[in-house]
This record gives structure tokens, C-alpha cells and sequence, in this order.
């Protein structure tokens, strides 16, 4: 058994080796734009426009990239897609394009910071042992259990450590916050914890509903500290709140300013005055004044409060957290959590309960050192020992599972309570009638799963030139148009996940082009499958995006935590699921035990199958932006290449051939339209082009004036495909300048 100060030791060095390389390598990046210098002298201050949300809380670190040059800098605040930040040294008046790095290591450097403490603390080092190497016996009295959440309650109180495993939809939210509430029913004050702003919102939002229920709230009692995500939470628990009620003229300056500044910003993006820049610069100043008395106020509040809830990092920061102690800590999606955070958490407590599911996705960290895979990749299920006898159905005596699920229609649950949860979870009563009304709407109404398979479509999977996440613009077309037929159909409810971050981006930019007033009236979403973990919709649709020509699926499908990714893509489905994937190519370079090829072969076998030759039957709906054509009918796009006004750029895979039609349809462009072609050996195609670019794009498409792109055409340059031959017209400039920033091309 391995002592706690040995524990403490390797935490540390596994979290100094995961800032080396953070800082190192960087972590996050993103494509920033038409940099400008707002203001000289001892800090040179610029701002910048993203092709991306910046999710990068004020004041971090950063490192700006361009050309050969680099820069640390500190974020003096970010709104949505634009960002001013402070460097030290000037850069000059314009910087054009680099590229941002948002290294989150100092979080870690505090959490490092508290082992110190814990070194010289019995009590601590007692509760870390407690946590790591939990009792083989529980102690709670089993004969007064009255039911699953009282079995809770009693474990809690009887036993040091409580590990809870919450597959989706088993309740876990209603769940802890029944146990906080009762806790707090008996004056023990209760601390709140998850890695995610979501997870906390969420869970804090179900205690003060749940109180307020039975006429137990008391206002200032219940404390959500920090930064909330979610828009839907109780007002009445938040910090804001609070400023408003007992400080009103400060809680009024403060929004003042700041939406001073978001209108100022909002200027920015089109004007560069002087005099603008330094009424920025000063409003800074004194938002960073007001906000530092709005912080004297919230260690009162913090003081005062009996239910505290808050991220771990954001615990591990905040002394008006870390400082003191509490009688119970409820950890929620500690699978995500780093082990030495769950570690941390529990010298918090005289008691802790940690809740989460440890076939969802794990820690993300980026280090390849030994320490790194055993304490920052792996959760604190495992390495306490507590899943040792799962794949037996044997649980430890201080694992408490949650084993029925009310989310998802049995048609999706089926596949992950038989190969994910060993058959350990089952349906809850009912839940079946409960989602037949959602799963009745388009797409194909009747069916609560199915399988979108996109083979001898052609081949379409290309990497992004910047981070080189896979993308598939088949699949993001296929994708939107099953979000079209369902929002059309009625349905408010929906969500598209996948696992590369580039193809979030590109059905994000479509979205936001195509669908930016239908999602104001309903809740839609594209995110990857790690950034969707905690949520849910009624219908989802899940892309795998991987297809030819790449040799294989990324490791993100098939690598050793692909279960537990695909586990969560299936998930967060309650009344739908729809998978997109190319089964033929999954099947020919995937081994038949990886989970994604059981899923595939699973909808298969039970008839959940739609084919690319079904394709004019499901697709019902043209949205007027996005339209399908049969791949030879040629019509429009003659009209479009006659009517172009300045440029065409052609993609033409290596092999392609064009017809007579073809070649005259090119002839049709004006005059003083610039050509550009994308191709190995396309030269000899289109032999008039103003531009060739030598580089092979597996699929043929055109981009007129960059306002229209014909994907699939000329058909005649695509590769592995059956009839009927399908192809897109996008009538989108952001989803185009888009897609040839991030062109490997270009």
C-alpha cells in the first residue's frame, strides 16, 4: 500500500510534468485576425477577432504565435469572438493573422501548491487515505435502509468515503441534491464540487428547486460561487443576486460599465479610433476597481453560506474556499476530474461523496509522462480499486450504482445497458411511452435509432490545416439536413456531437449562417462528444466522420478510450439517435470488438440501418440555402458558373475526368472570372485557369464568388461511389470563407 505522503510526491511531479509541456506545447489554439494596437507604453494593448469562441476566463496567460515570432500576454477580457489582450512588448500597429494559445497551467500550479499544505496535516493526509484506499467493509447499517436515496444518506454519514456511479440517466442530479438538502436540514454545511461550470450550475440548480419545494430555502444559504454557464439557473442563488439585494448601487455600476464595454467592443470591430481606444483602456480601469470591491462583498457572502457550490479549480485557487472546512463534499463528474483533484477535494470534508460514471470520458491531460497516464488520464474509480470486480457484476462495498434509467428510449439504451454497463442497468418503467412522441417526428419517424451510413457516398475525410482535426463535409450536410427535416417536423430538442473539434466548428459556422433564427426558438447545439458530456437533447445526432481516404478512424474512435466516448456520443439521446457513419469503411479497417463496430454492427442486425441509396427518400425538406441535386443534373449550376461575377476555384481529385458538358460549362464563366484549380494533375483539365494549386482534395467541389459551393460536383472526380449520385448547393460566404481558411490547400 502506498503511503499518502508517497501519493502526494507523485501528484505533484505528474503535475509539474503536465505544465512543462503545457507550456511547453501549448494546449488550446485558436486562429485570431486584424490584430490592432489599442494603446503603447508600459503595457501594449491589442485587440483581436477570432474565427472562434475564446472560452478563456480574464486574466489568463496567453501565448500569441505569428510569423516566427512569439509573445506571452495576459486576456483583459474576451466577448465571444473577439478578445483584448496586454503584452509587454509592442508587436507593432497591425498584425494580421496568428494564431493563440491558452495554456490553463496555472490552475494546476495551485492545485500543486495546496499538496504543501497537506504535507504538514494529519487530518488531511487521514482524509486522502480514506478516499485512495477505501474500507473493504461498509459501515453503515444496511438493516434500516429504507430505500436507494436513504441507503445513500446512511453511507454518507457512516463511512468516510462514498463512491456513487451514476450511468446517464439514472438520476444522479435529483440524487446528490436530495442528499445535500438533507444534510443541510441538519445545520452540516455542504460544499458543492465538479470540474465543470455546467455540472455545478446544474446541480446547484436542483438544490434550490428542491428546497424552495418543500419551503426550506433561505436566501444566502445556498451560494453558487464563480462563473455560472447555465442560463436556466436560480438567480436566487447567485452571487449577482445577493450584490443586488443587499448592494444595489454597486451590483448597477458594475453592469453599467460592463455593458459599456460589450457596446464599445461591438464598435471596435469596424473602427479603430483613438479616441475609442483609450475610453476602452480607462473603462478597464475602473472595472477592475468596481470588481474588486464586488469581491470584498463575495468572501461575505461565502462566509455566510451553508451550501457552497463551485469548480474544483476554482477551489483549489480561492482561500475563501480551500480555507475552510465542511461536513460533507459532493464531488459530481469526478470521472472528468484529475485524480489528485478528487484527492484534494477530500481534505475539504470530514465526509466525501464522489458521483460519476467511469464508463464516460476520463481526464484530459497532454503529457506523455508515466506519472501523467497514471495520475491525470485516469479516474478515481479505478485507481481506489472500486471497478475491480464490475466486468463480474460484483460491486466494491463502497460503490453505491445507480441502476435505473429514465432518459433514453429502450431502442438506444439497449445497445449501451447490454455492451457498456454489463447488464447492470435497466430500463426504467415507462420510459418507453414517455419519449414515443418526440420519437415519432422526421427524421424517420417511427425509429429511436438509426444508422445514417454514408458508404459509396465517395470519399470525403480531410484533416484541418491548423490543428489537424478531421473533418467531412458529406457528413456535416447529411447531419444538418437531418436537424432541417426534425425542426421542420416540430422538434426544439436537438444536438449533433462528434469527436474531432474541426467538424464541431464546421457545423457550427453552418448553423450559424443557416439556422441562426431557428436556434433563437429552439435549443439547438453542435459541440464535440467531451464538451457535451453532462447534457442531453430528444434527438441527437452523433458523427463519426471518419471515412476514406484516411487508412483508418482516429485514435479518438478506436484508441483505449473510445468506449467511453461513444458511450457518451450514444448517451445523450432521450427520444432519438442518429448515428452517421461510413459502415463500409469502418468495416474494412476496424477490428470487430472495438465499441464503434459493435454499435455499427448492432444497429445493423436490428434493422436500424438507412443506406445512401435511400437518400431521396428521407430527404423531404430543402432548406433554401442548402439544396440537393441529382450529381448529374446539371441545370443550376450552369446558371450559377454563367452568372459568376469574379472568381471560381475548382477541386479536382487526382483521376478526374471532364465531360463535354463540363468543359462548356466552364467556357460559360465571364471574362474576368479568376480561375483557380485544386489539383495533382488537373492542369490538363481546365488548361485556361489563372491558378493551379498541386495538392490533392479527395472530393470535387466549386466555389463561385465564394458565395455558392457545389459539393459533389463534377461527379465524374469522386471516388468510391454507387448510384444515386448526390450533391449539395450552399448558398453560405461564412461557411466558405470558413472552409478555405482551414483548407489543407490553402
Amino acid at each position: 500500500m502506498i503511503s499518502t505522503r508517497k501519493y502526494i510526491s507523485e501528484w505533484q511531479n505528474a503535475l509539474r510534468a503536465e505544465i512543462f509541456h503545457l507550456k511547453k506545447y501549448g494546449s488550446t489554439k485558436y486562429f485570431v485576425k486584424n490584430g490592432r494596437l489599442l494603446s503603447g507604453g508600459g503595457e501594449y494593448t491589442y485587440y483581436f477577432d477570432s474565427s472562434d469562441f475564446l472560452r478563456i476566463p480574464s486574466g489568463s496567460v496567453l501565448r500569441l504565435e505569428w510569423g516566427s515570432m512569439s509573445e506571452e500576454g495576459r486576456l483583459l477580457s474576451s466577448e465571444g469572438k473577439s478578445a483584448i489582450i496586454s503584452f509587454t512588448k509592442s508587436m507593432g500597429d497591425l498584425i494580421d493573422e496568428a494564431f493563440l494559445y491558452y495554456d490553463p497551467w496555472k490552475l494546476l500550479d495551485e492545485l500543486s501548491s495546496r499538496f504543501d499544505e497537506m504535507k504538514e496535516s494529519k487530518q488531511k493526509r487521514s482524509r486522502i487515505k480514506h478516499l485512495m484506499n477505501p474500507d473493504v467493509t461498509a459501515k453503515h447499517p444496511t438493516d434500516k435502509i429504507k430505500n436507494n436515496l436513504h441507503e445513500l444518506i446512511l453511507r454518507s454519514k457512516y463511512n468516510p468515503a462514498t463512491f456513487v456511479w451514476g450511468p446517464p440517466g439514472t438520476g444522479k442530479t435529483y440524487t446528490l441534491a436530495r442528499v445535500a438538502a438533507n444534510k443541510y436540514s441538519k445545520n452540516l454545511r455542504v460544499l458543492i464540487l465538479s470540474h465543470s461550470n455546467q455540472a455545478v450550475d446544474v446541480l446547484m440548480a436542483e438544490i434550490s428547486s428542491f428546497l424552495k419545494k418543500k419551503d426550506k430555502f433561505k436566501e444566502g444559504d445556498i451560494l453558487r460561487y464563480g462563473s455560472n454557464a447555465n442560463e436556466n439557473l436560480d438567480e436566487s442563488i447567485t452571487v449577482q443576486n445577493l450584490l443586488e439585494k443587499r448592494h444595489p448601487s454597486l451590483a448597477e455600476k458594475r453592469v453599467q460599465l460592463l455593458e459599456e464595454r460589450k457596446g464599445l467592443k461591438q464598435d471596435l470591430s469596424g473602427s479603430f479610433s483613438q479616441r475609442d481606444s483609450s475610453r476602452l483602456l480607462d473603462l478597464e480601469t475602473k472595472i477592475a476597481s468596481v470588481l474588486e470591491k464586488v469581491r470584498v462583498k463575495e468572501l461575505q457572502f461565502v462566509k455566510d453560506a451553508e451550501i457552497i457550490g463551485t469548480t474544483l479549480a476554482k477551489a483549489a485557487s480561492d482561500p475563501a474556499v480551500y480555507e475552510r472546512t465542511y461536513d460533507i463534499v459532493i464531488v459530481d463528474e469526478i470521472s472528468q476530474a484529475y485524480i489528485p483533484q478528487a484527492a484534494f477535494a477530500a481534505t475539504l470534508g470530514k465526509r466525501i461523496i464522489v458521483c460519476g460514471d467511469f464508463m464516460q470520458l476520463p481526464p484530459i491531460a497532454s503529457s506523455r509522462h508515466p506519472l501523467v497516464e497514471k495520475w491525470l488520464k485516469t479516474d478515481i474509480y479505478q485507481e481506489a480499486g472500486v471497478t475491480a470486480g464490475v466486468r463480474e457484476g460484483k460491486l466494491h462495498a463502497q460503490l453505491f450504482l445507480l441502476d435505473k434509467q429514465r432518459r433514453m428510449h429502450p431502442d438506444i439504451s439497449a445497445f449501451t445497458n447490454k455492451f457498456i454497463y454489463q447488464s447492470l442497468v435497466s430500463d426504467y418503467e415507462g420510459v418507453r411511452d414517455s419519449r414515443e412522441k418526440n420519437t415519432g417526428l422526421a427524421p424517420f419517424p417511427g425509429k429511436a435509432s438509426v444508422l445514417l451510413d454514408s458508404s459509396f457516398s465517395g470519399e470525403h475525410c480531410i484533416t484541418d490545416r491548423i490543428s489537424s482535426s478531421r473533418m467531412n463535409l458529406w457528413h456535416v450536410f447529411l447531419s444538418f439536413q437531418a436537424i432541417h427535416e426534425a425542426y421542420t417536423a416540430g422538434a426544439r430538442s436537438l444536438g449533433y456531437v462528434t469527436p474531432y473539434r474541426a467538424q464541431a466548428a464546421l457545423m457550427g459556422v453552418l448553423l450559424e449562417d443557416l439556422y441562426k433564427e431557428e436556434q433563437s426558438r429552439a435549443d439547438i447545439i453542435a459541440a464535440t462528444v467531451h464538451r457535451f458530456q453532462g447534457s442531453e437533447r430528444e434527438q441527437m445526432i452523433f458523427d463519426t466522420v471518419d471515412t476514406w481516404p484516411q487508412s483508418r478512424p482516429g485514435m479518438l474512435v478506436i484508441g483505449k478510450d473510445s468506449e467511453r466516448l461513444i458511450n457518451v456520443a450514444v448517451t445523450r439521446s432521450k427520444s432519438k439517435f442518429i448515428h452517421v457513419s461510413d459502415m463500409q469503411f469502418l468495416r474494412s479497417t476496424v477490428y470487430g470488438s472495438k465499441t464503434i463496430r459493435q454499435l455499427s454492427n448492432y444497429q445493423d442486425e436490428h434493422g436500424h440501418t438507412v443506406s445512401q441509396q435511400d437518400i431521396g427518400k428521407w430527404i423531404v425538406h430543402q432548406n433554401p440555402k442548402m439544396q440537393w441535386f441529382h450529381a448529374r443534373n446539371l441545370e443550376q449550376v450552369k446558371k450559377d458558373v454563367a452568372g459568376a461575377g469574379s472568381s471560381m476555384i475548382f477541386s479536382l481529385p487526382a483521376g478526374s475526368t471532364l465531360t463535354q458538358e463540363w468543359a462548356d460549362i466552364i467556357k460559360s464563366k465571364g471574362s474576368r472570372v479568376k480561375t483557380t484549380v485544386i489539383s495533382k494533375d488537373g492542369s490538363h483539365l481546365i488548361s485556361d485557369a489563372d491558378h493551379y494549386l498541386a495538392y490533392d482534395i479527395p472530393f470535387p467541389c466549386i466555389i463561385i464568388d465564394q458565395r455558392y459551393l457545389w459539393y459533389g460536383m463534377p461527379v465524374e472526380g469522386a471516388k468510391r461511389i454507387k448510384p444515386p449520385s448526390a450533391a449539395v448547393r450552399l448558398e453560405s460566404p461564412a461557411f466558405i470563407q470558413h472552409l478555405l481558411s482551414v483548407l489543407p490547400a490553402h
